[in-house]
């Protein structure tokens, strides 16, 4: 049996990213109902906010989800011991020292993975005993490793050093990206920017639309001496363009940035001065689709590859 489905109870290892103003509740039920593993996407919300999501989730599905908490989230503590209280069974953590938080969550019977994306920081997934590791390539939307690798080189490399359960994810959207993954060396993948403009996000229209009418090379990973941050070119990343080329601070940046820049883009739908965070991979895409419809297509196509692929051993 495939590992990542075994570790984490599901039929197809198919992780949804949880990615900020796009993760609800209705997304997590709808992955997880179709056979995949559901996130709730904690850094969007306050605790409260998150209980709320939680609470609703396990009334929309029977099946197995999980919350994704970056560990620079300011009420950590509160929130962890939230999703303690409220028996999720799966977290993904993000952004920090795994060794902080892994004893913790294990003590209280969750599952943890761990989003890296090195080498250096997958050695360090293992020695905290994270139960699989996510190693993100650049190609990935929203925040972004310093080093710019590639999820092709990415994963190969981390395989190579850990042992276990490893989930690709950056770049990857398709049935044929779950393959070319899996030859890698990955258990499984973790895709965001595909179920970001699903039916079932909670991101706003607008974005999602903007979204589906990109082109290559429409995204820019930007912020590098910040926090790398892979965004769609607009007004608001021209001002940041301009405060980089001119050698501007971090705190003329910081001060750009404000606070909910990410939910004016992303939330609220404001294009030209939101951040606006999603994946090389979007260019593919021109149509919003319900969830149900994209795992379906996903399956297909990653059995369609296999066959192709099968068919062409013959050197």
């Amino acid at each position: 049996m495939n590992r990542v489905c075994k570790l984490f109870g599901i039929r197809y290892p198919i992780i949804q990213g949880g990615m900020v103003w796009c993760s609800g509740w209705r997304l997590a039920s709808a992955v997880s109902n179709a056979g995949g593993l559901g996130l709730i996407g904690a850094g969007s919300m306050h605790p409260e906010t998150l209980r709320e999501h939680i609470q609703k989730c396990k009334k929309a599905t029977d099946k197995p989800f999980g919350v994704n908490i970056p560990l620079m989230y300011p009420e950590i503590e509160a929130v962890m011991q939230l999703v303690a209280d409220e028996g999720v069974r799966i977290v993904f953590t993000s952004a920090g020292n795994p060794k902080t938080w892994t004893e913790w969550l294990h003590q209280h019977h969750i599952t943890v993975a761990h989003v890296v994306s090195s080498t250096k920081f997958a050695a360090k997934c293992e020695e905290a005993g994270v139960d699989a590791i996510v190693a993100e390539g650049f190609e990935a939307g929203g925040h972004n490793g310093r080093e710019e690798t590639t999820t092709l080189c990415l994963i190969p490399a981390v395989r190579q050093i850990c042992t276990v359960p490893l989930i690709a994810a950056g770049g990857i959207a398709t049935g044929e990206g779950i393959l070319a993954a899996q030859s890698l060396g990955a258990d499984g993948v973790q895709i965001g920017t595909r179920f970001a403009l699903t039916e079932e996000s909670s991101a706003h229209f607008a974005f999602k639309d903007r979204c589906l009418s990109l082109h290559e090379g429409d995204t820019i990973l930007t912020l590098k001496h910040l926090s790398p941050t892979r965004l769609i070119k607009n007004e608001f990343y021209s001002e940041i363009e301009k405060i980089e080329q001119q050698g501007g601070s971090i705190e003329e940046l910081k001060a750009l940035l404000g606070k909910g820049r990410a939910k004016r883009g992303i939330f609220e739908g404001d294009l030209k001065e939101g951040e606006l965070e999603i994946g090389q991979i979007a260019s593919l895409f021109h149509h919003i689709q319900p969830v149900k419809e994209v795992m379906k297509e996903l399956i297909d196509d990653y059995n369609s590859a296999l066959r192709h692929m099968q068919d062409q051993l013959c050197w």
